[in-house]
């Protein structure tokens, strides 16, 4: 059978409208998340305090993402999505006008990235849950993998853009297009034509519902299975990225563009590996993706770690993208077509609740290993304990993940 087309989901003029304006912001998420990372590097010159901050931005998922499930199945998830939109977009304003002034502190980074954590507890199950509004089931899965792929290519422009603006114009730019890019996807949501929402009566208290929700995901195997993959990735895999600053300055000493080219690098893998899955999403076995995508990104990012040879990073950096993305956009698309309509936004704010929330935990545990032991074998030891959690789900859990479609 032939691949289907990896754009197949933008005959939706919703999709379209959300498709590009996600990744207009997207673009200048990167880049705010680059440029935050280097000035508080240059402002504490302490890879702990550079963990710190990136924590502090998960720490409210992990604190209210749950609660926030309940709340986005019973709302307008369009409604919900773009005044969250609205608020975060205040965040890189205010960094932009700080930085500009000379006056930015590194509690002050802290304080703005921990207020937009706490309206990204909202956002981030809303969104997921509402791409199925879009485009009903038929295309789904081909429109999460291109969103993923929109995510990741972003992230070879986002950080390349940033790299050259902090090395040649000022960090304070790249914080104002992130505010700017922001207005782009407001004004898509603005535009979009839904029908009127309709909200459900409440068959039960906010609390029952949660613990339905939760009781849905411990008891199908599957689904279970592919939380616990996320969480445990969520805490000694994907948050490896944020110890690039350190790499760059000190390891590798390529300085800020340097940095950018290697976070492009993470991006050309992962938006291959997106590509792939869109355009291979009615014949692949996306089961599969999640046995093997696991344990092969462990692989990667321990290479990646312990070969101080600067192309060499970028290759392994290109191929824990590639794998990063395999497991993420299977381990989504899988969330999204084995859990109930009436229970979609309970069962992602779990997803969010440990790919989001579990970040501050590994972006702590990366800084803390960073300070004592080295950037360097701080995340060698993350990708090799997730390689060999990823061998051991294939043991525990291969019948429930590798056969499901």
């Amino acid at each position: 059978m032939l691949p289907a087309s990896p754009f197949a989901s933008l005959r939706h003029r919703n999709f379209r409208l959300f498709f590009w304006g996600q990744t207009a912001s997207m673009v200048g998420a990167w880049m705010r998340t680059l440029a935050q990372g280097w000035l508080v590097l240059e402002l504490t010159d302490s890879a702990f305090l550079v963990g710190l901050v990136t924590a502090l931005s998960s720490l409210p998922v992990l604190l209210f993402s749950l609660p926030a499930g309940v709340y986005v199945d019973r709302s307008d998830k369009h409604r919900v999505v773009m005044v969250c939109q609205v608020l975060m977009a205040f965040v890189p304003a205010i960094l932009a006008w700080r930085t500009f002034t000379g006056a930015i502190t590194a509690g002050e980074v802290a304080v703005l990235a921990t207020l937009l954590g706490i309206v990204q507890a909202v956002e981030i199950p809303a969104r997921q849950s509402f791409i199925v509004e879009l485009v009903g089931k038929e295309d789904l899965t081909n429109a999460i993998a291109l969103n993923s792929s929109a995510y990741n290519a972003t992230r070879i422009v986002g950080p390349a853009m940033a790299g050259v603006l902090i090395a040649r114009v000022s960090l304070a730019a790249c914080f104002a297009i992130n505010a700017l890019t922001m207005a782009l996807v407001i004004i898509a949501f603005l535009r979009m034509r839904l029908p009127p929402f309709v909200r459900r009566p409440a068959e039960a208290s906010a609390r029952e519902q949660l613990r339905q929700g939760l009781r849905f995901a411990r008891h199908h195997r599957g689904v279970w299975a592919l939380i616990l993959n996320t969480a445990v990735f969520g805490i000694f895999g994907f948050p490896f990225v944020v110890l690039l600053p350190v790499f760059a300055r000190d390891l590798l000493r390529v300085g800020s563009e340097g940095l950018g080219v290697m976070s492009a690098a993470v991006g050309v893998g992962a938006v291959l590996s997106a590509f792939g899955v869109a355009a291979f999403s009615p014949v692949i076995r996306r089961g599969m993706l999640v046995r093997w995508g696991g344990p092969f990104f462990g692989i990667a990012v321990a290479a990646f770690a312990l070969v101080h040879w600067y192309p060499a990073t970028l290759l392994f950096l290109a191929l824990s993208g590639f794998f990063m993305v395999a497991n993420n956009a299977a381990t989504n698309t899988l969330l999204q077509s084995l859990v109930p309509d009436e229970l979609r936004g309970r069962v992602m704010s779990l997803w969010t609740f440990v790919f989001v929330g579990f970040a501050p935990i590994g972006s702590l545990y990366f800084g803390w290993m960073g300070e004592y032991v080295g950037a360097a074998w701080a995340v060698a030891i993350g990708g090799l304990l997730s390689g060999v959690f990823g061998v051991w789900m294939w043991w525990r859990y291969a019948p429930e993940v590798s056969q499901i479609r």
